[in-house]
């Protein structure tokens, strides 16, 4: 039986008259994620809300949170005044067990050096009614897909791949933690309408090609940042011959284009992994509003008329891709990788090749590779790469052991991890004998940007299917094509490995001895949360300060970061998210990983009240000391990645007053403003230009400040000359708000105390 069956069946109830008023309200026939977003409203809409523009109040059924960012969502929670959380919310242990030597002894290490921050979760799930999955019981959104997520529902959660609950038709969005504050308490969250871009499928996919293959496509068409400000709807007949797992990778991948969430159609492959997640119940009654939880009729037949972007992909004719390096939307067709790996220089032995993760951890997934690997030994052939393999869920690694799967990776040398995040996210003990040598590792997970996996700076992280990463350990080269290429056995043989055969779904079903959940108490009220004044790892909050009411004058520029800024180089993971809880420890990695443009080094800035080059912490810090503020200057798609709202609290605590970028990406732009920073772009992006390394800096505007109002930077040079530069920004009323109260919470503090 599902969770939270009560909340599934009143939205079924009111989804036909919501659907219906909307049709009316909009004049036309709806997409899928038109008729989701105007039932979660959070008051009935006044008018058709116009897409890029408008801002939207909505209320989404649930919350989910990741152990790295429940933390500070919590912390932030407690301070707000409510007792219990408002709709259903879930906390996973998954991104603080570090993979170093395998499953077993890792989840036990993770248990003993985590202890305190387990502790403080589970014992504040308890108190305000959260739902608790302890270490080991599977990463966020694989969970999610296999516990909570249900066609038409709308969720949002404290990580950038919830969209992967899209493959069961949920509209799902990564947030901060901030925003999750909003919607636990019970307040209305706020998104600016998105755009749509449809995707229709057509054909079906054969042979080494699998779902991956069409995001690692449509990450090669889009790019990075296409998706900014949009969902992506996935349609067609291709769409619906897809598992409901492979739907949610392509879903999960999503967030690397951008995209606010991908969605699909509900289908039958949604109805049987729901009877296969012992949810038959939610399938039966989406079946009952089928046609209410698919886009309506003339939006297939004239896609065009109802997307802002249609693209169209031909499953019959798409192969497999590798993306990478560095960046996961450098698409390469596996016919074309072993020229265009030549032609670039990249390393051509794979040293590790991994697979699993949130993106790539299904029954689905594991069963197509485990049957490339059995064909592989049964033709004499063994790994020649490193190979590491990440389950999901403890649901689903009982399962695939049960079925035999393990044992396959096992004879083949694999290393099977903890259900974790583990190398996804950077939490890996990678064993190398140069850390400077550059170094090729293929993965099946979803982002690669430098130094995410291990570390490394000097290792080149590829993406690619489960299939193709199993195929290219055991061949060990980045050339390597299974489509065409033959590999010499350990008799000096040619063969060739088969092509990759698995199952949707267990045969047997699934099955699992301890999923890991721990319910909340049902009164909470006697619940005490500890947090030592001594800890390293967790902090209690204090609000920040209110805006003073007076323009911004003298502060310093601190770094003008160069090119690519993800939130990885703003606040990196890895052995920092140890301190995820601790926002004054934590912030001692502020901007570490960002070029500072003036001598292209990292973590390198000019002092400007010494004249000495320092660490940008330690900088800013000074600055702090003496009362200054100070200005970021950045780069297009600045804060793309992860949703972790770190990277806009560092720089709020230090004493940053404003970001000022070329382009935003969107979770990141929404972070700072919910937490009072100023998040503004350059009128004319070549003004990037003008700011100079001994800048002083005034912003002008704000005692008038006003949405579609463009304030005013003034650039005080070191030669006495000045340059006056007009600034954007998308702030409407309520985030002005915000800014001036010095954070979102403050206001949710000043509603909850009248």
């Amino acid at each position: 039986m599902a969770f939270d069956l009560d909340l599934i069946q009143k939205v079924y109830k009111e989804l036909p008259a919501k659907v219906e008023a909307a049709r009316k309200l909009v004049g036309r026939p709806l997409t899928l994620a038109e008729k989701i977003l105007y039932a979660h409203t959070y008051e009935n809409a006044p008018h058709a809300y116009v897409r890029g523009k408008d801002y939207v109040n909505f209320a989404p059924d649930r919350v989910a949170m990741q152990d790295a960012t429940a933390q500070m969502a919590l912390l932030q929670f407690m301070t707000c005044g409510r007792n219990k959380v408002a709709v259903p919310s879930s906390v996973h242990c998954d991104h603080l067990i570090q993979a170093k030597t395998g499953a077993v002894q890792d989840l036990a290490t993770a248990n003993d050096v985590n202890k305190e921050v387990y502790d403080f979760l589970a014992s504040i799930s308890d108190k305000y009614g959260i739902g608790f999955w302890k270490p080991g019981a599977g990463i966020i959104h694989q969970v999610v897909l296999e516990n909570y997520a249900f066609p038409g529902g709308m969720m949002i959660g404290t990580d950038s791949h919830t969209p992967n609950a899209g493959g069961l038709g949920m509209i799902a969005i990564g947030v901060g933690g901030a925003d999750a504050v909003d919607v636990m308490a019970g307040l209305a969250w706020e998104l600016k309408m998105p755009k749509l871009i449809g995707i229709k499928l057509t054909g079906k996919m054969n042979g080494w090609t699998s779902a991956k293959d069409i995001i690692l496509k449509v990450a090669g068409i889009l790019t990075v940042k296409g998706g900014t400000g949009a969902i992506v709807e996935y349609f067609g007949d291709g769409a619906d011959n897809l598992s409901a797992t492979g739907k949610g990778t392509i879903c999960n991948m999503g967030a690397e284009i951008g995209a606010t969430c991908s969605l699909f159609g509900y289908d039958d492959k949604m109805a049987d992994y729901l009877r296969g997640t012992a949810r038959a119940d939610v399938a039966q009654l989406a079946n009952e509003v089928k046609e209410h939880l698919r886009p309506d009729a003339e939006v297939y037949a004239n896609p065009e008329q109802y997307y802002d972007q249609v693209i169209e992909i031909n499953l019959d004719e798409l192969e497999p891709y590798v993306n990478g390096p560095f960046t996961p939307d450098l698409a390469t067709p596996i016919s074309q990788m072993a020229e265009v790996a030549k032609q670039n220089g990249w390393p051509e032995d794979v040293e590790v090749a991994l697979i699993g993760s949130c993106t790539n951890s299904s029954y689905e997934d594991i069963s197509r590779s485990a049957f490339i690997a059995n064909d592989a030994m049964s033709k004499g052939l063994k790994a020649k790469s490193e190979f590491t393999i990440t389950p999901g869920s403890e649901m689903v690694r009982f399962t695939i052991e049960r079925d035999g799967f393990l044992n396959t990776f096992d004879k083949m040398g694999g290393i099977v991890l903890a259900n974790a995040c583990g190398p996804c996210i950077g939490q890996w003990a990678r064993h190398i004998d140069d850390p400077t040598r550059k170094n090729t590792i293929v993965t099946s997970f979803n982002r690669n940007f430098a130094k995410r996996n291990d570390g490394l700076a000097s290792t080149h992280a590829f993406v690619a299917s489960p299939e193709i990463v199993t195929a290219f350990a055991i061949a060990g080269k980045l050339t390597f094509n299974p489509l065409k290429d033959k590999l010499v056995n350990e008799n000096g043989e040619e063969v060739m490995l088969a092509e990759p055969k698995g199952f949707e779904l267990p045969a047997k079903g699934f099955a699992v001895d301890d999923a890991g959940y721990q319910a909340p108490a049902a009164d909470g009220s006697s619940v005490q949360v500890v947090v030592s004044p001594d800890s390293s790892r967790l902090q209690l909050l204090e609000p920040f300060a209110a805006w003073e009411g007076t323009n911004l004058h003298g502060m310093k520029l601190l770094i003008k970061a160069f090119g690519k800024c993800t939130t990885d180089h703003i606040s990196m993971a890895g052995p920092w998210l140890k301190f995820r809880g601790h926002l004054d420890n934590i912030s001692n990695n502020m901007l570490i990983g960002a070029i500072n443009a003036f001598n292209m080094e990292t973590n390198k800035v000019k002092n400007q009240l010494t004249g000495e080059y320092g660490e940008v912490p330690a900088v800013q810090r000074v600055y702090k000391a003496n009362n200054m503020g100070s200005v970021v200057v950045g780069d297009e798609n600045y804060g793309e990645g992860s949703s972790r709202e770190h990277a806009a609290m560092e720089p709020r605590h230090l004493g940053v007053r404003a970001i000022i970028v070329k382009s935003f990406a969107r979770i990141h732009e929404t972070n700072l403003k919910k937490q009072g920073m100023l998040a503004l772009t350059f009128a004319d992006k070549a003004d990037y230009d003008k700011v100079k390394e001994d800048d002083s800096i005034d912003i002008i505007g704000l005692t008038t400040f006003t949405p579609g109002q463009p304030l005013t930077m003034v650039l005080h040079h070191a030669d006495g000359s000045v340059d006056d530069i007009t600034l954007n920004h998308t702030y409407n009323e309520q985030q002005i708000e915000w800014f001036k109260a010095g954070g979102a919470l403050n206001v949710i503090r000043q509603e909850f105390a009248k």
